[in-house]
């Protein structure tokens, strides 16, 4: 059904919530606390993050932020036992899809669940799959890019680096949002393996001299083509 991060600092409640969650077909990653939970949220792919408020180190709000700075599309839930509508407001300014308050109503849950996960594969499934670059024209569905009628064939995780950089063109594209989306984690040798990715896409790009991939230091990389 979903891969959902689901960050918890109450064991119990998180362990029992994990098993009714799992008993319904998703495959769920339970984290103790905010850093935890961002640090897992980096390292791997979800469809889903469910957040508690109220956690030591870093609370829900924090977190949510952070997780928005590396994946602007995921949709996420807040857990809470506080109702105070100022709360839900803070919540939903920050992006979130829903706020549930404890104790849950665990069919109603499941329900907002899949519901939030069928909009977000159905807003995937209409992403743009071509694209200008320059002269260069960008076919992501068959992975080529064209310059006139000369053709090169890339390969997938080439085609989704350069889909990504469309995406995000003229403004920075996160290094740990790509390596994350295209390797499914962030680590040493996935960064290498990246800066090498890149190294051919500006091989690939470099009859139009108004085409640059820019490395922004400490960030990830910019797409311009003007």
């Amino acid at each position: 059904m979903g891969k959902i991060l689901l960050v918890e600092d109450d064991e119990s409640f998180g362990y029992i919530l994990q098993e009714y969650l799992e008993l319904h077909d998703f495959n769920v990653t339970l984290s103790k606390d905010g850093e935890d939970g961002l640090r897992t949220f980096q390292e791997h792919n979800f469809d889903l993050c469910l957040l508690d408020v109220m956690m030591p180190l870093k609370d829900g709000f924090t977190l949510a932020k952070e997780i928005r700075e590396v994946d602007s599309d995921i949709p996420f839930m807040f857990l809470t036992a506080k109702a105070l509508k100022v709360d839900k407001l803070k919540g939903f300014r920050l992006g979130c899809d829903d706020y549930i308050v404890k104790p849950i109503d665990q069919e109603l849950l499941i329900a907002r669940i899949k519901a939030l996960i069928k909009r977000a594969c159905t807003e995937s499934s209409a992403i743009q799959t071509s694209y200008e670059i320059g002269k260069y024209q960008f076919d992501f569905s068959n992975q080529l890019l064209n310059l006139g009628d000369q053709a090169q064939r890339l390969t997938e995780k080439e085609a989704k680096i350069l889909q990504l950089l469309c995406e995000s063109k003229h403004e920075v594209l996160d290094r740990n949002k790509a390596l994350k989306e295209v390797w499914g984690k962030s680590d040493f040798f996935n960064r290498k393996s990246m800066d090498v990715f890149i190294h051919k896409l500006r091989q690939y790009l470099k009859a139009d001299p108004t085409v640059q991939i820019i490395n922004v230091h400490g960030k990830g990389f910019v797409l311009e083509d003007r």
